[in-house]
């Protein structure tokens, strides 16, 4: 059944431009695209969880891989015996399925992928997903317990990384001289003015003097001074005892009132 691409489905694989779904696999999952020259193709990729695992990863590859010999061999085989031989002994011993399509283009590695083309109701690039899970032994029968890969229900496909940054642009001989040339002047102007603040301040600062030392001069004690003796003042008769008169000497003879 065909659906569209959903989320996390890869837009394009190798030169192959992605258009839908045709199905999931326990080991990955099958789209339907376009190749380059406008051929229609189904391509198989192995899910994230089986590109991790070594094992699963080189069941898928060697299938590609024994596919692409037989179809060699079966083309060798057209003007000779012993190729189409060695094709049929591939398909007796199993490593080649019968009506295994023939491989357009693939890709091993950590995210590996394979295109072939498509047929209406024929055999499609699911057929390389098909040896990739095992149970039992590697004979592929059971014996013993039954066991389960720990990658099955993963329907994330797996991509390959992407690619690395450019390189960044290279200068011209021209930016390069000049930048030297800014950083060298920026560094010796910081060395100058370092060199001021650490050194020229220095020389140019004087010595604090030291205070003058503090003189104490004594000075000497008060000395007391001895109150005069007060003078009587004469009064008018001249007897001199203190008293005054009120009334002049000149006034009624000196003799005072009467």
């Amino acid at each position: 059944m065909v659906t569209p691409l959903q989320y996390g489905d890869p837009p394009h694989v190798g030169p192959f431009v992605l258009q839908a779904r045709l199905g999931t696999a326990p080991a990955g999952l099958v789209y339907l695209g376009q190749a380059p020259d406008g051929r229609v193709v189904t391509v198989a990729v192995l899910s994230s969880g089986a590109a991790l695992d070594a094992a699963a990863r080189d069941r898928f590859v060697t299938a590609i891989k024994d596919a692409q010999s037989s179809a060699i061999r079966d083309t060798q085989g057209r003007t000779g015996v012993r190729g189409w031989g060695a094709s049929l002994v591939d398909r007796v011993r199993g490593r080649v399925p019968p009506g295994t399509p023939p491989v357009l283009a693939m890709q091993d590695g950590p995210a590996p992928w394979v295109a072939v083309p498509y047929v209406p109701n024929g055999p499609g690039a699911e057929r390389f997903l098909e040896p990739v899970p095992v149970s039992g032994t590697l004979i592929g029968q059971r014996h013993g317990p039954d066991f389960a890969h720990y990658w099955l229900g993963d329907r994330t496909p797996a991509l390959p990384a992407p690619p690395a940054p450019p390189p960044p642009p290279l200068g011209t001989r021209r930016s390069v001289v000049l930048a030297s040339t800014l950083l060298a002047t920026l560094v010796l102007a910081l060395l100058l003015v370092t060199w001021m603040l650490l050194f020229r301040g220095e020389e140019d600062s004087e010595p604090p003097r030291p205070l003058p030392n503090t003189q104490f001069v004594p000075t000497p004690p008060p000395e007391p001074a001895t109150p005069e003796p007060q003078q009587p003042t004469p009064g008018p008769s001249g007897s001199g005892d203190g008293s005054e008169s009120p009334w002049p000497d000149d006034l009624f003879g000196g003799r005072g009132p009467i």
